[in-house]
């Protein structure tokens, strides 16, 4: 089975990370994800310190495994939720949308691996000088927000940048994939698509059944003209998108469509208007399973994968 220091460091079984989506990675797929050996992580997104603390509390009563949480640093309440997972003794912080370098000093004196996602070199050098444990590499096969970079380009030339480990993620989503990321020089891997449709996930069932029935090409990079690109499946509100670039709107229009578009499809099933943020990779996804059954899937896949390489 493929060990790495990254499951020394992290405490973990397999050299695995649940990805941070916001409004679904909460308790229930955090610590589903911990006890199949992998690390969990709860989404902290905009929602409110108590409701973050709240899922912290409810993770250690489902599992006494490490978990983490992931703070979106340009959220008005970053600094309270960064001093919060200290109270909590959460074990590793994950970070997007901001340098943490302000907080690394107080997570790392009360033991917390800190693990920012970089898009490109250039941040993952600053994380590096800052203090983090380590960084993952996202290309912008991933769901949600994305930067401009493939996984396939990111990740070795993060890997030849810093000397910290480095975490694989974006188009990743069964053992080929994890295979190809060791082989870029990664130590391990962010899945988030995947787990989409894990038993334990709690986004709604439409939701699921859209990431089972994508094709390949199904999903579009919205919004780029804010600034702020995100990866989603094509529905009826990416062509609404569309139609706003093509004309060139302002920026607020793109905020007026998008206002509330993901708790729409996560918590209401609206898969018309709602946001159905999905990688690439949701072309391959084709099955529910339980979180441990899939985590074991693809590690075996893995090994299965670099043997066959190695035999060549």
């Amino acid at each position: 089975m493929i060990k790495s220091i990254f499951c020394e460091m992290a405490g973990i079984e397999y050299p695995i990370i649940q990805g941070a989506m916001a409004w679904i990675a909460d308790s229930s797929l955090a610590a589903a994800v911990s006890n199949a050996g992998g690390l969990g992580i709860i989404a902290g997104a905009n929602a409110p310190v108590d409701y973050i603390r709240d899922e912290i509390r409810k993770t250690k009563q489902l599992t006494d495994k490490p978990f983490g949480v992931n703070i979106m640093l340009l959220s008005d309440n970053a600094e309270e939720i960064a001093k919060m997972v200290c109270e909590e003794g959460v074990k590793v912080v994950t970070t997007g949308a901001g340098n943490p370098g302000k907080y690394v000093e107080m997570w790392k004196s009360h033991g917390i691996k800190v693990i920012p996602v970089v898009a490109s070199v250039a941040l993952a050098k600053r994380m590096e000088r800052s203090g983090v444990d380590a960084v993952i590499a996202e290309g912008c096969e991933s769901g949600g927000h994305v930067g401009e970079l493939t996984t396939m380009t990111l990740v070795p030339q993060v890997v030849d940048a810093v000397s910290i480990p480095v975490i694989a993620a974006g188009g990743v989503g069964d053992g080929r994939g994890i295979a190809a990321a060791f082989m870029l020089g990664a130590v391990g891997v962010q899945v988030g698509t995947r787990f989409l449709v894990a038993d334990e996930c709690t986004v709604h069932e439409n939701y699921k059944e859209k990431v089972i029935k994508a094709k390949d090409i199904d999903s579009v990079v919205t919004g780029r003209p804010t600034g702020h690109p995100v990866r989603v499946l094509r529905n009826k509100l990416t062509r609404q998108f569309q139609i706003l670039e093509k004309e060139g709107a302002e920026v607020d229009k793109y905020e007026e469509l998008g206002r509330g578009a993901l708790p729409k499809a996560v918590k209401d099933g609206d898969i018309n208007m709602g946001s159905i943020m999905a990688g690439q990779i949701a072309g391959l996804v084709c099955k529910k399973q339980n979180c441990k059954d899939m985590i074991k899937e693809m590690f075996t896949q893995a090994d299965k994968t670099l043997e066959k390489v190695n035999s060549l």
